[in-house]
């Protein structure tokens, strides 16, 4: 049975992830496009429309982020405190913690480089006859990101999961005599 506190944590992490995960999915909707525009000596440049994706995907970005750290921070990042115990929950946290940062890196990647390619425009008039190149972000970038967050979530409640249960296992073997024994012998 978990304790009130690992519930509060489960829950906020959960919440968190799940606005990071909408913010991802606006993002994804609201990326930058853009189309010509003549000036008043015909030269031909590239307009852009909005460019809230890129403020989307940042806060995705720190969500997630922020969700990460919470969970690390509880877990205390899985290498300091007392050794957990020996058994399927131990092994189940160490697979999940790497495959948990796998996922975040990969959430936080994809974030990043939206959000800096989508606020990148390519505003030049083209003194030839050709139309400009309006680079605008390739679809799936932030829908890739929120794939990723949604994997990273999976993985950092269940690690939470699985270190708890780990954690509040049966005692070591080293742990069960703590003094040097001062009996009688005889």
């Amino acid at each position: 049975m978990a304790s009130s506190s690992s519930t509060v944590l489960l829950v906020l992490v959960f919440i968190i992830d799940v606005i990071a995960f909408a913010l991802a999915v606006a993002a994804e909707q609201r990326r930058s496009s853009a189309h010509i525009a003549d000036d008043v000596q015909q030269n031909k440049y590239c307009v852009y429309d909005s460019d809230i994706a890129t403020g989307l995907g940042i806060g995705a970005l720190v969500s997630l982020m922020a969700s990460q750290v919470l969970v690390m921070a509880a877990s205390w990042c899985f290498c300091c405190g007392k050794a957990l115990g020996p058994g399927r929950s131990r092994v189940w946290a160490i697979i999940l913690f790497i495959t948990c940062w796998v996922t975040f890196i990969i959430a936080e990647v994809c974030l990043l480089a939206g959000s800096v390619r989508n606020a990148y425009h390519t505003k030049y008039i083209n003194l030839s006859e050709q139309s400009p190149s309006c680079q605008t972000l390739r679809k799936g970038v932030f829908g890739a990101g929120a794939a990723f967050i949604v994997f990273t979530c999976m993985c950092s409640e269940l690690y939470y999961v699985c270190y708890s249960k780990a954690k509040g296992g049966p005692p070591l073997q080293y742990e069960r005599d703590t003094g040097v024994s001062m009996g009688n012998y005889n």
